[in-house]
């Protein structure tokens, strides 16, 4: 032990230890999955490259632009990537166009039909179909002025690079079956206003789908930075804490009032997605970032953070804005625009394993516990929590896990069986706790942060 370290973290660093050393060493571990080996290895940096040739030669996939070609502009981006996901998906996949026409906007000078490609992998657990996992990436791409329709806007990294990840993804991942439904989404209007996403999102909470995650994948193709060092051994993962609301619901303000900022659904989610993007993606780092994306800019997570649920975002280490909305040139010997000669598809099939392995574990894995509570009615210096039953019939137990209030990532984990209930030595001042769930062939879901209950 660090002679560094508090009294206080040394004595729930021990007591964890000596917890978890009560329980058989294997007891509600995270089980590697073969299938999901598999599908790790399957995903191949030659098809990513070819998507994305295919994808740049249709010159621009500008909102705004060409729908009637068969050679050119967005119609024909989509009409191509709708065709290759039947291909693909080999009648497992449900493909379809998800439209909607959208007015006049700041960056849209004319009502403009917003399409998306949906390609829908039904779950095949009772239980657990009805729970969704949503991957998309944005095909629409833009130069300069962001109204310019009919300029080239190759667009190979921005987002090209996202939306032949997804794609890979959905051919992969097509051949097995998952407990829960995976979405695989190529949405359009990303450069104009987060417009397809936002409708997708809109619908789904009006429907009330059960959107249990979303990643989305944006500018992914680059492991080199605006001085030339490469860095291929990361991708940053954004994940929002407290979202910025006028209003603040009462669970939301009650997360906040136990110190619970770090502990959102998103921030749960990122902790599954890092934990498991690292176990089978080896010498590759999920590095998460505590914001709900870089500073002051966006991408289309946020429609579906802003109608409630957890949203992640992917992207490259440092972005080369030499390579990102500029319009094709040469200035001063440098090269601008966003061409397929500067993406890296090595690097962005890396990330594509990582969303793929995330994705497989939490579709294969139970539902996060529902109304987790810590009890509060009498003083106690220990912690009882307690919460609801889930309904999957591979059901094996329950999962508490914790760490250190200034820690970012679980430090300690104690399988506790098939119940709805636990009392920890651990007090519930010193740390945070979290409840997972554990299925019989070893798949854990994300954890669930206690609410305090008197």
């Amino acid at each position: 032990m660090s002679r560094f370290m508090q009294p206080a973290a040394a004595a729930v660093l021990l007591s964890a230890c000596a917890m978890a050393a009560a329980a058989p060493a294997d007891a509600g571990l995270p089980k590697r999955q073969a299938g999901i080996d598999a599908i790790v290895r399957e995903i191949s940096p030659q098809r990513i490259h070819g998507y994305i040739e295919k994808l740049v030669g249709f010159g621009t996939r500008h909102t705004m632009s060409e729908t009637e070609s068969e050679t050119r502009g967005i119609g024909a981006a989509r009409r191509w990537i709708k065709a290759e996901l039947e291909r693909c998906g080999a009648g497992k996949l449900q493909v379809t166009f998800d439209s909607h026409l959208h007015p006049v906007a700041p960056r849209l000078s004319k009502p403009t039909e917003i399409v998306n490609v949906v390609a829908t992998l039904p779950g095949s657990q009772a239980q657990s179909k009805d729970r969704v996992y949503v991957v998309s990436g944005h095909y629409d791409s833009r130069v300069t002025d962001v109204m310019d329709y009919t300029s080239d806007a190759p667009g190979a990294n921005d987002d090209a690079s996202g939306t032949a990840a997804v794609m890979e993804m959905a051919c992969v991942m097509a051949k097995r079956q998952f407990d829960a439904t995976l979405v695989f989404m190529a949405v359009a209007a990303e450069e104009q206003g987060l417009f397809g996403a936002g409708h997708w999102a809109e619908q789904a909470r009006k429907n009330n789908v059960d959107v249990a995650g979303m990643f989305t994948n944006d500018i992914i193709g680059s492991s080199v930075n605006e001085d030339g060092k490469r860095d291929n051994k990361q991708v940053r993962l954004f994940a929002e804490g407290i979202p910025a609301l006028k209003e603040v619901p009462d669970a939301l303000r009650t997360l906040i009032q136990t110190g619970g900022e770090n502990d959102s659904p998103s921030r749960q989610l990122a902790r599954h997605v890092k934990e498991t993007g690292e176990r089978y993606v080896k010498n590759f780092k999920v590095t998460v970032i505590q914001r709900r994306d870089r500073y002051l800019r966006g991408g289309d997570h946020i429609p579906f953070l802003e109608q409630g649920y957890a949203a992640l975002r992917f992207t490259e280490p440092a972005e080369d804005f030499r390579h990102q909305h500029q319009d094709l040139r040469k200035e001063g010997g440098t090269e601008y625009g966003d061409l397929l000669k500067f993406v890296d598809t090595d690097y962005t099939a890396q990330v594509a394993r990582v969303n793929a392995a995330a994705l497989a574990s939490l579709a294969l894995a139970p539902a996060a516990p529902r109304d987790v509570k810590v009890l509060t009615a009498k003083l106690d210096n220990k912690t009882d929590l307690a919460w609801a039953a889930n309904t999957e019939p591979d059901l094996a137990g329950y999962r508490v896990v914790w760490r250190e209030t200034t820690a970012a990532n679980w430090q300690g984990a104690k399988f506790v069986g098939n119940v709805t209930s636990f009392r920890s030595e651990l007090s519930k001042d010193n740390v945070f706790f979290g409840v997972q769930v554990v299925d019989k062939d070893g798949n854990v879901s994300p954890a669930t942060y206690p609410l305090p209950q008197r």
